[in-house]
């Protein structure tokens, strides 16, 4: 099968395209015929170092939309010739940028019916973050207020939907040149950051939810009500962050995406039913990956980026 592989860590450039054998399903495992995968931040940054994956050469991609292919041992979920959706387990479970990829059954969904799968391709990793972010771990309720930074982003954009459908009423941070998009998501309020500080505008949130960490982590203490909830998606904090959190009995998580079946399902019901939908900047053949990573490095897209199988 055709995968796209790098052999050094690097730029955009050390992405190749190589052959490598077919996965083989195991037991509780699904063999998937690749149609369309994200390309996430996290892809980018695994290629260019170190973090959790220490191994090379190796195949990038987490998010996943496809076909069954066969079926391992003990699946009863699926079949094969199955249209499904998923992300493979984070971090290790990596390899999602190639013609076929492997992963427990319990990963994946059925593809909601009426989406292509390019755009079911577009959801897995950001979409559960944000679910998981609100739902699992915020708990957010009707009527209560939540901040979402960077809200065009990948994560961002999905997010704001998922919190609206929740009943939240939802503040977002972007640039001037996103707000229109950002209220398109159903936002009702949208803060530009570049030119308003953002402390002084919010008051009172419920949840924050802050994939930049640095600085917007630390300022996002003082815009949040006693005991609401800071979910962060990168690692951060310092004991002084900590004491004014715990001063004003405010919580405080990191939250690392995990493959979840059931919040697959639950994000298969939203886009059924009208209310989440991904939206792509731009879709790549598999072979111009490269490309794909050197435009999320820009940092200024909107939404997310899909590399397409044939």
């Amino acid at each position: 099968m055709r995968a796209i592989s790098q052999s050094v860590y690097g730029g955009p450039e050390v992405l190749e395209e190589v052959r490598l054998p077919r996965p083989v399903a195991g037991p509780s495992q699904i063999v998937v015929a690749v149609r369309a995968a994200g390309v996430n931040p996290t892809d980018w940054k695994h290629r260019g170092q170190t973090m959790f994956l220490d191994r090379l050469p190796l195949v990038l991609g987490w998010d996943v939309s496809g076909v069954v292919e066969s079926v391992g041992f003990g699946v009863t979920l699926f079949k094969p010739g199955d249209e499904v959706f998923g992300m493979l387990p984070y971090p290790y479970g990596v390899g999602s940028h190639a013609e076929f990829t492997t992963g427990p059954a319990r990963a994946f969904a059925h593809k909601p019916e009426g989406v292509d799968h390019v755009q079911a391709g577009a959801l897995p990793l950001a979409a559960l973050t944000a679910r998981q972010a609100l739902v699992d771990t915020a708990d957010v309720r009707p009527g209560q207020r939540v901040l979402i930074h960077a809200a065009a982003g990948g994560v961002g954009h999905l997010a704001v939907q998922i919190a609206k459908s929740l009943g939240a009423y939802v503040i977002g941070t972007a640039s001037a040149a996103k707000h229109d998009f950002v209220r398109g998501l159903g936002a009702d309020e949208v803060v530009d950051y570049r030119t308003v500080d953002f402390g002084d505008a919010v008051r009172d949130v419920d949840m924050v939810l802050d994939p930049l960490a640095g600085e917007t982590r630390a300022r996002s203490l003082d815009v949040l009500r006693p005991g609401g909830t800071l979910v962060s998606l990168l690692p951060g904090g310092d004991p002084a962050e900590a004491a004014k959190a715990a001063a004003r009995e405010i919580r405080v998580e990191n939250l690392l995406v995990e493959a979840d079946h059931a919040g697959m399902t639950a994000i298969a019901d939203l886009v059924r039913a009208g209310e989440l939908r991904a939206h792509v900047e731009a879709a790549f053949p598999l072979a111009e990956a490269a490309k794909a990573h050197a435009l999320g490095e820009t940092g200024r897209t909107t939404g997310k980026l899909v590399l397409v199988v044939s």
